[in-house]
């Protein structure tokens, strides 16, 4: 073991220096195919109906920048997505990875219900509150507003993805926040089943420390959905309960 200090000085300064160019290079990435392709983005947006179309597109994006990042998806399913089906999308939120990532997975258009700050990210956030559901939770007229503009797209047959923890966790030390009641409540009264998903390494890949992260994999455990056609708006809780048991068991316990 090296035991000189200027090596293990040295060894720090040179991490800092990768990680402020990986943290760069990750923005040149979102950037990039927003400006190659915003025309045709542009006219993606134009109309509802082509709302599809958009989500191929937002899909390439995606890959783009998990590749252009060095990042390695391994994905398990308990099961495949029908298409033309609507499903609720719930997974851990550690990452803004975490977009890209369900992207990656999910081939069945859906639209994020994600916190409005993003809109103000460039380029990005033009689109992203163009073509997401935003949600100002201290706000209770803005939460009440997620679920008239979700019902809007359900009713279009598309899906809809939540990240039911609200946010990322302030501590991130800690594995799974407790999870909000708003995806639920909106599978039970559309009657769409839960599909929940576990992201395994997104926090360790790319979290909001500044100075951490790295290329590899990115394992993501793709549960069996729970069917909610016989519940009640009462049985939310349960529903909720059922699900963050299901996804924390698989951090606990990794099965891939």
């Amino acid at each position: 073991m090296v035991s000189n200090p200027y090596f293990w000085i040295g060894m720090k300064i040179f991490s800092h220096i990768f990680h402020l160019f990986y943290r760069i290079w990750f923005y040149l990435l979102v950037a990039l195919p927003i400006i190659i392709l915003f025309p045709i983005l542009i006219i993606s947006i134009s109309k509802e109906s082509w709302y599809p179309f958009f989500f191929r597109l937002a899909r390439f994006w995606a890959k783009f920048i998990l590749m252009g990042m060095g990042f390695y998806p391994k994905v398990k399913r308990d099961i495949s997505f029908k298409k033309g089906e609507s499903y609720m999308f719930v997974a851990n939120h550690t990452s803004m990875t975490d977009i890209m990532l369900m992207l990656h997975v999910v081939k069945n258009p859906f639209v994020f219900v994600g916190k409005k700050e993003l809109a103000k990210i460039p380029l990005f956030g033009f689109f992203y509150k163009r073509t997401c559901i935003l949600v100002d939770r201290s706000n209770q007229r803005s939460r009440h507003n997620v679920f008239i503009e979700a019902q809007k797209r359900l009713k279009r047959g598309l899906s809809v993805c939540m990240f039911p923890e609200g946010g990322v966790p302030d501590d991130e030390d800690e594995i799974l926040d407790d999870f909000k009641d708003g995806a639920f409540r909106l599978a039970i009264e559309h009657k769409i089943p839960i599909a929940p998903m576990t992201f395994h390494d997104n926090k360790k890949r790319f979290s909001y420390t500044f100075f951490s992260g790295g290329p590899g994999k990115m394992r993501v455990k793709v549960h069996d959905i729970i069917p909610t056609g016989i519940l009640e708006l009462e049985d939310k809780k349960m529903l909720r309960d059922q699900t963050r048991d299901i996804i924390l068991k698989e951090l606990l316990e990794p099965s891939l």
